[in-house]
């Protein structure tokens, strides 16, 4: 893994340069990947009028592709992650399946753990940053891990009005 970091760093360091959609949430999947070996990562994007989330990156397009959209009004889910702005972590099959409308295609992946990471800008949340991995519980490491990604991922989400960027 050491070998890795500098190569990681670049890509981060790229993706800051870049002017185009999606870098750092790019940067970001590399880095999970190496770090902690996700089977899935997704960023969505939160349309707080609709409370909808649209998915705007997926490591696994053909299962989660691109532009999907999901409505999150009236959810446990949707009041902790994005009207509060804190995070989901859950942990098992049951957490699955009593969170995500999706559980068969998520369980299905052999997924089994979860934590959904509000992108926050002055304290509103503009998306998320979803990582999954086979493992029934979350490893501490993972998960802090996946924090700090998730504020690494932020700055491409927003432009200079502090609103999400379009889609590719």
């Amino acid at each position: 893994m050491p070998d890795m970091m500098p190569e990681l760093t670049d890509a981060f360091e790229a993706a800051a340069r870049e002017n185009a959609p999606l870098p750092r949430i790019r940067a970001a999947d590399r880095l999970a990947q190496a770090l902690t070996g996700p089977l899935l990562c997704t960023a969505m994007v939160f349309n707080r009028q609709a409370m909808t989330v649209q998915r705007i990156f997926s490591s696994h397009p053909a299962d989660y592709p691109v532009g999907g959209r999901k409505p999150k009004r009236d959810s446990e889910w949707g009041r902790q992650v994005l009207l509060e702005g804190r995070r989901f972590e859950g942990e098992g099959e049951a957490a699955i399946r009593a969170h995500f409308a999706d559980h068969a295609v998520i369980l299905g992946l052999g997924l089994r753990s979860v934590v959904n990471l509000p992108i926050l800008s002055g304290g509103a949340c503009l998306g998320t940053l979803n990582l999954l991995w086979p493992a029934p519980e979350l490893d501490p490491a993972h998960l802090a891990t996946a924090r700090l990604l998730a504020l690494l991922a932020m700055p491409d989400w927003v432009d200079g009005q502090e609103t999400p960027r379009p889609p590719l």
